[in-house]
């Protein structure tokens, strides 16, 4: 049984940094596409950065997306963090997962998604 499970969310001051942590058991996480995304109260679910299995690392500033498939685990970092990326972030692993920035995406697009975090940011 495949299990996702996030970590790392919470509140934080404008201009800091945040790391986002997502383990998924069951499965080999070196097998998978990887990605991150975001929502709003009432907007729709969008990418943020994904990398295919062959990818240990992307970086779209002030974002990054790395993975340890060593510890089937996945990271968001956030630099200089502003109110805007106040959302729900959501991780997602699917064979062929691919995603474009700020491009809204569907579910059914991931196999594997997280539970979602709350990620708040206050000025």
């Amino acid at each position: 049984q495949v299990q996702v499970v996030e970590s790392g969310g919470g509140c934080v001051q404008a201009g800091e940094s945040l790391n986002l942590s997502c383990t998924i058991s069951g499965l080999n996480l070196s097998d998978y596409s990887v990605g991150w995304f975001r929502q709003t109260p009432g907007k729709e679910r969008k990418g943020i950065l994904c990398i295919n299995k062959y990818v240990g690392r992307l970086e779209r500033v002030p974002f990054s997306v790395s993975r340890d498939n060593a510890r089937n685990t996945m990271y968001l970092q956030i630099r200089n963090l502003v109110s805007a990326d106040t959302a729900i972030y959501y991780c997602a692993a699917g064979l062929g997962l691919k995603c474009t920035w700020g491009a809204r995406v569907a579910t059914e697009e991931a196999s594997y998604w997280g539970q979602g975090i709350q990620v708040t940011v206050s000025s």
